[in-house]
């Protein structure tokens, strides 16, 4: 029998998405992912005092535009002017911090997997930079990644065109149900001091979409980062339908 007929035949015994998994990738499956840590001193120094680099990422085999699109993404983290030339890699960049960083200074840098479902692999990026002070600086952000186009999908990407405004009166209202659900609501000066702002950390996570706030922006640092959740049955009309799981 040949190839043909016998794919013919494995068709009609499978169901359509089963038969069509025959011939293309399936996204239901998740990539695999290989985890790389280390934590690296100045070399030469000794003691509780050296500046070090803690590195936890997260690294795809079989994907390598996901794992520049990463390392970009937490060497942009690292910078503290909008104009500095980002290293050419982590390594670089630790390199150049222990090389130069004072005492007590150390650098923080993680990235894992947070979701895989429908065809995006959803990561979540954090950094911290250890002054040695009370309180570090901190960073988040999310890179919602397309196995369909190997890209990095940014807002725009995901809403229809002309909806970007509805898509933050629907982040408004998650602001405010997070409000009435810790209780904040009912503290006038809380409501005054922290109003909603935007975020740049959207994330296409399974059950709702994501918004996550950096410490001290919409909220004290005892709250921690803030999440805010909206049900995608809001933003239908707003969002692709594309990307809505299950789709």
């Amino acid at each position: 029998m040949s190839l043909v007929k016998i794919a013919s035949v494995a068709c009609i015994a499978l169901t359509l998405g089963a038969c069509q998994s025959l011939f293309q990738p399936s996204y239901n499956t998740p990539l695999e992912t290989k985890r790389e840590k280390s934590e690296q001193l100045k070399p030469g120094c000794s003691g509780a005092d050296c500046p070090l680099v803690n590195l936890d990422t997260v690294h795809f085999p079989a994907e390598p535009q996901l794992d520049a699109i990463v390392e970009k993404r937490l060497l942009q983290m690292t910078s503290t002017s909008p104009d500095a030339a980002l290293p050419p890699s982590l390594e670089a960049y630790r390199e150049q911090f222990l090389r130069s960083a004072p005492d007590r200074h150390g650098m923080y840098l993680q990235s894992k997997v947070r979701e895989q479902h429908d065809g995006l692999v959803i990561i979540e990026l954090a950094s911290y930079l250890d002054t040695g002070a009370a309180n570090g600086t901190a960073g988040r952000g999310f890179v919602n990644y397309s196995r369909q186009q190997h890209r990095a999908l940014n807002l725009a990407d995901m809403l229809l065109p002309g909806q970007e405004e509805m898509f933050w009166k629907a982040a408004r209202v998650a602001h405010n149900n997070w409000l009435i659900s810790t209780h904040l609501d009912r503290e006038a000066e809380f409501v005054k001091t922290w109003p909603f702002q935007k975020t740049p950390n959207v994330a296409l996570t399974r059950n709702a979409v994501t918004l996550k706030y950096n410490l001290t922006t919409i909220a004290p640092s005892a709250l921690g980062q803030v999440e805010l959740q909206i049900p995608y049955d809001r933003l239908k009309g707003v969002l692709k339908p594309e990307l809505f799981p299950g789709h």
